[in-house]
């Protein structure tokens, strides 16, 4: 709200003060009644101008958070814009108006801190847009990293996405540490190498995955940088999970054992590769991403059938191993299929915005078949170990 009003004179009066122009205009200053408004309603007046453009350049439509009903907040941010005049020799209205304008978005952005409602789907900046068939309870865009990280003690789409993969990654850090703490006479440096693959691969996987869905609503340079991340992650998982599983199945036969773990780091970098795209984390290009990693977690059907023509179809290690590879398998490929196609959100539209949806099913699905797959390869390396040294070893390769 202004002090100042622009009014036009009458001829005489422009006859008496600019020499007849008519073309001259006045600016004649209101005086201020404290009866009638107060400083507390011009500042909120200022407030509510800044915010509203504020609301349009940063979330396009998004409503902002609303007021927290603890209204000290305000009055604690108001206190810092009146701080200076008060203290001074003399309470000036306009420059109290100016600092209060200056205060606005900084205010409005501490706001954005204290208190968020969940958005409408149609109401989400496009960056932020990823699945239609999730209508409510997503979180506006947050503009600060602390703000992103309260939100996973919020309840909305990304909720059960953080926590999983939070979780699951705290139990890997746990699990890893304890293993490769253990003594040497225990558990062999090469032993600890070979699973610290896989450790490293799945704690990456699950801790970039937190990270992206907890950060995504930042920004959108935020969010595509921690998409990549999290695509280069799971590339990271699967070839981690090679590793272990490759090393103890060919123990005794080196020669298709460098081959396949080459191969597998061929295909590893290439997916990173082409997870740095930044097409790639479109939402159009959703079955692209999920055949992406199919194909590269199916290719360890090759050395599954050498290993079982190797080892013996009928052999109970060989049945023990694959059982366990194929289980792990299938639950990341049911994952990945839920995940392209949005089931069951695509069959009942705002019926799973906060829990169950196909994202949250995934990321199950991925952390069941890490653990399957941990089981599976811990019982591939005992064998190794009851069993022993290799009776033909491989000749060496010049």
């Amino acid at each position: 709200m202004s002090h100042y009003s622009d009014a036009e004179n009458t001829a005489d009066s422009f006859d008496e003060i600019a020499g007849g122009s008519n073309d001259v205009m006045l600016r004649r200053r209101r005086i201020w009644d404290p009866d009638s408004a107060s400083i507390t309603s011009e500042i909120k007046d200022l407030l509510d101008d800044d915010a509203n453009s504020l609301v349009e350049e940063d979330c396009i439509g998004c409503p902002l958070p609303s007021t927290p009903e603890d209204e000290n907040v305000l009055e604690t941010e108001m206190s810092d814009v009146l701080k200076a005049a008060v203290l001074g020799d003399e309470l000036d209205i306009t420059t109290l108006a100016q600092n209060a304008a200056g205060q606005a978005e900084h205010v409005v952005r501490r706001l954005i801190q204290v208190s968020w409602n969940v958005c409408h789907f149609n109401k989400l900046p496009d960056w932020l847009q990823d699945n239609d068939f999730l209508t409510h309870g997503h979180r506006p865009p947050l503009p600060s990293f602390r703000a992103c990280f309260r939100s996973i003690f919020r309840l909305h789409t990304e909720t059960a996405n953080i926590w999983t993969h939070l979780l699951g990654c705290v139990a890997f850090i746990g699990i890893a540490a304890y293993f490769l703490m253990r003594p040497t006479v225990e558990i062999q440096l090469q032993e600890k190498v070979v699973f610290g693959a896989f450790f490293a691969g799945a704690i990456i996987c699950l801790g970039f995955s937190f990270m992206f869905h907890t950060l995504n609503c930042h920004s959108q340079f935020v969010g595509k940088l921690f998409s990549k991340l999290d695509y280069c992650g799971i590339a990271l998982l699967i070839m981690g999970s090679f590793v272990p599983w490759l090393y103890y199945g060919f123990y005794c036969h080196f020669k298709p054992k460098v081959v396949y773990l080459s191969g597998v780091c061929a295909l590893g970098i290439t997916s990173i590769m082409v997870s740095l795209w930044d097409k790639f984390s479109e939402s159009a290009w959703r079955p692209f991403r999920a055949g992406v990693f199919m194909t590269f977690g199916l290719s360890g059907i090759v050395p599954a059938i050498h290993y079982g023509i190797m080892e013996g179809w009928l052999n109970k290690m060989s049945q023990t191993s694959l059982g366990w590879l194929l289980l792990m398998g299938l639950l990341y490929i049911v994952g990945a299929v839920l995940y392209a196609l949005r089931v069951p959100e695509r069959f009942f539209p705002g019926k799973f915005d906060i829990w169950l949806h196909s994202h949250q099913i995934f990321h199950i699905f991925v952390l069941g078949g890490a653990f399957v797959h941990f089981h599976g390869i811990s019982e591939m390396a005992m064998h190794r170990v009851t069993v022993g040294q290799c009776e033909i070893p491989d000749t060496l390769i010049y």
